[in-house]
């Protein structure tokens, strides 16, 4: 069996066929995908993007595209569901069949893109990079999470912090209460919340990736980035004193959730705390999207924000990438595209749509919100780490994570769940 056969059968398993029989052999274009004209030629982008504001978002960035290359179809090939899980096994299964998009959507890290790469299904990009000036315009933190053996192989549109305390601003003044810098301070917040009868954390976890996020992040608050680098990557066991406080955390703030985070979407537990019906919510900034697009709150009054218990001065960053598939027949559109997507006019557009910011340096602050303005300087001066299923960990451990998570939510068996984490790393090395 071929390394790319090897990654595109491991990629489908640890994604659930499952999920594929779910939502269909084939995606299902939110734009319409019937065949260009002759004098067209058509160009296929891959993602997960069908929520309102990332939709508005790709739309707006290939209106860019379209202003400097009217003569190329765009087919939005979007999947949605499983926060990319689903997009992840029809994508590998596309691979597989030799039949690539012209580009798609992954995290920048050590998950799925190295996959790929490791496969040989991406084609690197060092030349692109030189011609657009790009090695400038990057910060090197970022741009080395993209490469391998000094090859960089995807560009970067977003960048996204997944460890913000979300809270609605109305009811932390009514009880007199500061978002909570500490997990002691969370826990006596969340006493008194409950006692007024309101949720202290909302929690969705239809995809199962959302208990997993919380989790980094209380496991982040523990350890410090140091030593959570270190377990993330295979320099340090699952099995200590750090990772054993932060499970037992972990479960005593479930104890503060609501009871249907099962049946949830991440969009229904934000909107829990916009509604006032819960207090808190620990994800990712692309809540901020959902907060300002869909709810159309203002930052600082509509919501609030913080970083998560005790991780102030670390930025737990996702990056959404999109790369040129090794395999394709023709190139130029996608390298084309690939311009627009990394250039500033083309990241200031879709940014501010999508409640994300631009990663590039020279960026205009002033296009983006009160919440995307502090994150950006965030980014710049703190401690950046990756987590846990958004580019921290390779597809096999993260799958095996997240069921590990299933089974610790029902059984609160806090030795049975680090011995499988364990086994899991060894299984699939963090290292690689």
């Amino acid at each position: 069996m071929t390394i790319r056969k090897r990654a595109a059968v491991a990629l489908t398993s640890v994604l659930a066929l499952g999920t594929l029989a779910a939502c269909g052999s084939t995606s299902t274009p939110t734009q319409s995908s019937s065949s260009p004209t002759s004098s067209n030629t058509q160009l296929q982008i891959f993602s997960w993007w069908t929520g309102v504001a990332s939709s508005k978002a790709l739309k707006s960035l290939i209106g860019v595209f379209n202003q400097q290359y009217p003569h190329v179809k765009v087919v939005n090939e979007a999947v949605a569901g499983g926060a990319g899980s689903n997009a992840k096994a029809v994508l590998a299964s596309r691979m597989e069949a030799n039949n690539p998009p012209g580009t798609f959507q992954v995290h920048a890290g050590r998950g799925t893109l190295l996959s790929w790469i490791a496969a040989g299904d991406m084609a690197p990009l060092n030349s692109l990079y030189q011609k657009e000036g790009w090695y400038q315009d990057f910060p090197q933190s970022l741009l080395n999470m993209l490469k391998v053996n000094g090859k960089i192989y995807a560009v970067p549109v977003d960048m996204q912090r997944d460890n913000v305390l979300w809270y609605n601003p109305s009811i932390f003044k009514k009880y007199n209460l500061t978002p909570p810098t500490t997990f002691s301070q969370f826990f006596a917040d969340a006493s008194v919340l409950k006692a007024h009868g309101i949720t202290p954390l909302a929690l969705a976890n239809h995809g199962n990736w959302e208990t997993t996020l919380l989790y980094s992040d209380v496991l982040l608050g523990t350890v410090g980035p140091t030593q959570y680098d270190k377990i993330l990557t295979g320099k340090a066991s699952w099995n200590s004193a750090g990772v054993t406080k932060a499970t037992q955390t972990f479960l005593k703030m479930m104890q503060y959730t609501n009871s249907d985070a099962g049946a949830l979407h991440w969009q229904q537990a934000d909107q829990l705390v916009a509604q006032g019906q819960a207090a808190m919510n620990v994800q990712g900034d692309w809540a901020q999207g959902y907060f300002t697009t869909d709810l159309h709150l203002t930052p600082g009054t509509g919501f609030g924000w913080a970083p998560t218990p005790g991780t102030k001065g670390t930025f737990a960053m996702v990056s959404d990438v999109f790369g040129l598939p090794s395999k394709l027949k023709n190139q130029t559109a996608t390298l084309n595209f690939l311009k627009v997507l990394g250039s500033e006019k083309g990241q200031d557009t879709f940014n501010p749509l999508k409640g994300t910011f631009s990663p590039r340096l020279d960026a205009n602050k002033s296009l983006y919100d009160a919440y995307s303005q502090s994150a950006m300087a965030s980014f710049k001066k703190d401690t950046l780490v990756l987590t846990i299923g958004q580019g921290g960990a390779n597809p096999g451990f993260t799958q095996a994570f997240e069921n590990a998570m299933v089974t610790l939510i029902s059984s609160k068996n806090v030795p049975s769940f680090i011995s499988a984490v364990q086994s899991a790393a060894q299984a699939n090395p963090l290292s690689k």
